[in-house]
């Protein structure tokens, strides 16, 4: 069974029917407990928002928060998206005091401000929309079939590890590279959204509910 995890954080639905459409031969369920954390063979955390919102309704030291730092260390396939991505780290600068699973090392920046795009224009906060990816590496993941690494992201703050050899794939937001992914063992988290990103998007989903970590 792969969990989609339910904790009040939005595109739940979204996430689910497009893990069904990968064809995946396990059930997909929407979970909000630890019990189906623990049933899971796979574990998925989509979100969006804020990050104090993500933190509070998945503290580590509350049942369902512990549940998932028990599954991620017990080996399972994880999905972060978003900030089922960022959670992963200690903590970010939108929510000072609000403290991530730990994870990963690292915090949660926002985007840097006035950056400019090639032609001269000012880049907008946050980042929403169509951009490319560029691997770092290979990840059974991450590779994309079809070689369309074109993702739909909506944010403004991403994850700067302490250690850049988490960072799996990244995108540019004027001439700074932003991490787009992060993958370590059974851990993969991506700051766009799959989801929303059609065939690309789908093409990763199925490469995580094949993947053997």
């Amino acid at each position: 069974m792969i969990a989609v995890v339910d904790a009040g954080l939005g595109n739940l639905r979204s996430v689910l029917r497009a893990l069904v459409a990968t064809g995946t031969g396990e059930e997909v369920r929407l979970v909000d407990g630890p019990e189906g954390v623990r049933d899971a063979t796979r574990v998925v955390v989509p979100g969006q928002g804020a990050f104090g919102e993500a933190a509070a309704a998945l503290r580590p030291d509350s049942p369902l928060g512990a549940s998932i730092v028990d599954a991620i260390r017990a080996g399972k396939p994880y999905l972060g998206i978003c900030l089922g991505m960022q959670v992963l780290f200690h903590s970010s600068e939108e929510s000072p005091g609000h403290p991530g699973f730990g994870i990963f090392a690292g915090r949660v920046r926002k985007l840097p401000a006035k950056m400019r795009d090639a032609d001269g224009r000012r880049l907008k906060i946050p980042n929403i929309g169509w951009t490319p990816i560029a691997l770092r590496g290979t990840h059974p993941v991450l590779d994309v079939p079809s070689g369309d690494a074109w993702f739909y992201f909506v944010h403004s703050y991403h994850a700067v590890p302490d250690d850049e050899r988490l960072i799996a794939a990244v995108c540019a937001y004027g001439e700074v590279p932003l991490t787009a992914a992060v993958a370590r063992d059974n851990v993969v988290g991506v700051q766009f959204h799959p989801e929303k990103s059609q065939g690309a998007g789908l093409e990763l989903l199925r490469g995580f509910v094949k993947w053997r970590a």
